[in-house]
């Protein structure tokens, strides 16, 4: 039995499995843990589970310590060495007119290794910029490329609803989303009215896709024939929040009908 703990190191962030070891640890607790990169510090975000051998995650690392006043005092410096790195990387990139976009810059809680985020349409040369970057700051570097929707989830925003974007907010992975999500949700085909601050098609279409297939069950589809108290119709359109469906007459009218009003 091993005692295993979820943390986060964004809030917007996956969840990973950490053996706790003898720790006592609650949610909320900042702790320091071992991860591939390096020491890093995370956040507690559910409760220690005894967990079996056999059920255990693959290469589980270790919940070092609580996060101690030294440990903030180190990650308040990394914060600063970051701003600076991020504004020399940023310039650098400028000018020499690389193709891609600087995102975020993380240096390890140990200060062994600086990592940059950055987006980019293809494949980057940046042999010279992380030769700069080494002469200027004297550590490993890592640039490391990452997905346009991942980049969007770091930098935050507002989205076309008037709220902050899911990805940022609560949404842990990325589910594929396609235009069969937004025809069935009787969404305007027009990408700049389906697409995310991203580019891509707006998360919410995936997430909200099961709920509009399951409330459409009882519902008739456009262009069925159906019989309401005014006569036989066709469906025209459909409502499904409020229970009611459009429909053609065959004298031309066009009427609401609520689903337990049909025939």
């Amino acid at each position: 039995m091993k005692n295993i703990v979820g943390i986060k190191f964004k809030e917007e962030g996956k969840r990973y499995s950490f053996n706790a070891e003898n720790l006592q640890l609650k949610k909320h607790d900042r702790v320091v843990v071992d991860t591939d990169n390096g020491l890093t510090i995370g956040i507690v975000v559910s409760d220690v589970t005894p967990t079996h051998a056999d059920k255990l995650p693959e290469n589980l690392k270790n919940v070092i310590r609580k996060i101690t006043e030294e440990d903030l005092k180190i990650r308040e410096e990394n914060e600063q060495f970051e701003k600076e790195a991020f504004g020399f990387c940023l310039a650098t990139i400028r000018e020499k007119n690389l193709p891609m976009k600087l995102i975020n810059v993380e240096c390890l809680l140990d200060k062994s290794k600086t990592i940059f985020y950055f987006t980019a349409e293809s494949r980057v040369d940046f042999r010279e910029l992380v030769k700069n970057l080494v002469q200027k700051f004297r550590t490993r570097i890592e640039l490391r490329q990452i997905g346009i929707r991942n980049g969007t989830r770091i930098l935050g925003g507002i989205g076309a609803c008037g709220r902050e974007i899911c990805c940022a907010r609560f949404l842990h992975n990325f589910d594929r989303v396609s235009i069969k999500m937004a025809k069935e949700q009787n969404m305007s085909l027009n990408p700049e009215k389906i697409s995310g601050l991203c580019g891509r098609l707006m998360c919410c279409l995936a997430f909200e896709y099961d709920t509009y297939l399951d409330m459409k069950k009882s519902v008739p589809k456009c262009g069925k024939k159906v019989v309401t108290p005014e006569g036989q119709g066709k469906v025209i359109r459909q409502n499904v929040f409020k229970g009611n469906i459009s429909v053609e007459l065959e004298d031309g009218r066009e009427i609401d009908v609520d689903i337990e009003d049909l025939q």
